[in-house]
């Protein structure tokens, strides 16, 4: 057989921030970006993430036929109205009374190929199976002589569906994405690359994509490798692009040419930009105004108020200290240096006199007993109400300043510092929020040394510190990392260094607490498993009554 002659073919990657549900919105931004990449980079065709039309994840929008006929309507718009380009868009698809997760190829009015999805994760954040039924066969379609094959997603995280693509002819794979974030998630992708590229020795065009939806934020950092497993080309990270990739064939082998390549982030920094991303697409596609946050002046809070300012800008912030009799001065003191090198609106409600009106009415029931830890949510909750109220009145969204360790142990106080619309630390270790501030404060001084330095309080009691009631940060969080993201059981820790009595406690407590989680504010995902869609535990159960033993 001859070999296939040599060429030249340029093909656009459409890394977009779509709105779940917008069908007719994310539909014209295809329009758009299709002619941009047409007109302004010259490319052949164009790819965009999976399930496009309809944005990712769409939960059960899949269940209602009206979405799978505004989406049908979509794609006949997009082949009767879009030109001189060929597109690669994913889409749901009904036929035969089945849903697939699916990919079509359109050129110039026509269908040339669609593709349906054959691995449906079922883990983690993902429950595709409730949805959508698996495809069974390859799709390799000809962009300008070039013959392409189309996955989606999982497909290249398992083996088959490439290679049986390279069987079918395909010369190259397009791989549209839509692949959540977690702390090394893109060093992840590239090893799932590189396996299948050993199997099939063909380029991967890696297509994924950006924004935030609900707790999930999406990073994008699309990238190409070539047929050796080096990745030739990487778009930026948390943001939209519309780049150009050249693949060449030369001999009768395709390898693409090498392209811009966005640098790799730190752990800190990717973390801090998803957060932003979280907040900025949760506020903005929900149409909040803006956003109010209560400034304890502690080290979550202030991190909390520089994402938000970083995500909204300092005029749609509104910062708010409520001092207790328990509050420091220099508490009060930090949060108001924290607004004021932010540039955003702050105000000073101290709580003292609807406390005591609290108190002042309980009284009597609660005469003869003891102030405990009663007494202290009262003052968590009198907060809440003064930063719901501003929310109500100015239709700010609050944004609560809780942190993964707190909530995984119920260091944390339902409808007080929980109550609010969106958690932007939910999914963030107390040690990691240091980290984030040193971070942040990298980039420009604005959280002050001091609440970086100070020991962690709730300040809801005379001399009150964190350290009171649970074990040290640097203890604690390593202890829920190995119980709630790895499932490690009591005797694996302790087996890994950490004490028995310690380790107990803080399982205890993480078990206890799983009725406030379920009650907390969505927040960023952040981790590999976080609280939430990748942690689902019951709230009444007996598994843990015979922790003493080995489990």
């Amino acid at each position: 057989m001859a070999e296939a002659p040599d060429l030249r073919i340029r093909i656009a990657i459409a890394q977009v921030d779509l709105l779940v549900g917008d069908i007719e919105g994310n539909c014209q931004r295809v329009i758009d970006e299709a002619g941009r990449a047409r007109d302004e980079l010259g490319a052949a065709a164009v790819v965009f993430p999976e399930l496009t039309l309809c944005g990712y994840p769409p939960e059960d929008l899949l269940l209602r036929p009206a979405l799978h006929e505004r989406v049908e309507r979509a794609l006949e718009r997009l082949r009767r109205e879009v030109r001189g380009i060929t597109l690669v868009v994913g889409h749901p698809h009904r036929e035969h009374n089945l849903t697939f997760n699916s990919a079509s190829v359109l050129h110039d009015g026509h269908t040339l190929g669609r593709y349906h999805k054959r691995h449906l994760p079922n883990y983690g954040v993902f429950d595709e199976k409730r949805y959508f039924s698996p495809g069974d066969r390859p799709c390799v379609v000809e962009l300008g002589g070039l013959r392409v094959g189309i996955t989606i997603c999982e497909d290249v995280w398992n083996p088959g569906p490439v290679c049986q693509a390279v069987e079918a002819g395909a010369e190259a794979i397009l791989n549209l994405n839509a692949s959540p974030f977690h702390l090394d998630k893109g060093r992840e992708r590239e090893r799932a690359l590189e396996d299948r590229i050993r199997e099939a020795a063909v380029p991967i065009v890696y297509v994924n994509l950006v924004g935030g939806q609900d707790e999930l934020v999406f990073d994008g950092e699309s990238f190409v490798m070539d047929g050796d497993g080096r990745v030739t080309q990487r778009a930026p990270a948390f943001l939209e692009a519309l780049l150009p990739v050249e693949l060449s064939r030369i001999g009768g082998r395709v390898q693409p040419l090498p392209g811009a390549m966005a640098p790799v982030l730190s752990e800190e920094e990717s973390a801090y930009r998803a957060l932003v991303l979280g907040v900025r697409d949760y506020v903005e596609k929900n149409g909040f105004p803006g956003a109010v946050i209560g400034l304890s002046g502690g080290i979550d809070s202030a991190l909390t108020l520089a994402v938000a300012v970083d995500a909204l800008g300092a005029e749609r912030v509104v910062g708010v200290s409520m001092p207790s009799r328990y509050t420091a001065k220099i508490s009060i003191e930090d949060a108001r240096i924290e607004a004021e090198r932010f540039g955003c609106e702050f105000h000073i409600l101290p709580i003292e006199p609807p406390f005591q009106a609290f108190l002042d009415t309980l009284s009597g029931l609660f005469a003869g007993l003891p102030a405990d830890t009663t007494e202290e949510n009262i003052q968590a909750r009198c907060r809440g109400i003064l930063l719901m109220a501003i929310s109500n009145k100015r239709g700010h969204i609050v944004l609560t300043t809780g942190n993964k360790s707190e909530m995984a142990v119920g260091y944390a106080t339902l409808y007080g510092d929980m109550a609010g619309g969106f958690g932007v630390l939910k999914d963030v270790p107390k040690t990691l929020v240091y980290r984030l501030v040193e971070y942040r404060n990298s980039v420009s001084r604005v959280i002050p040394q001091r609440v970086v330095e100070r020991p962690p309080s709730a300040e809801l009691a005379p001399d009150q510190r964190d350290e009171d009631a649970l074990p040290p940060y640097a203890v604690l969080d390593p202890i829920l990392e190995r119980y709630v993201e790895r499932d490690q059981c009591v005797e694996e820790i302790v087996a890994a260094g950490f004490d028995r009595e310690t380790v107990m406690k803080v399982v205890t407590m993480v078990d206890r607490n799983e009725y406030k989680r379920r009650q907390a504010p969505p927040g960023v995902r952040i981790t590999s498993r976080a609280f939430g869609r990748d942690r689902r535990y019951p709230i009444t159960n007996g598994f843990g009554r015979h922790r003493g033993r080995p489990e």
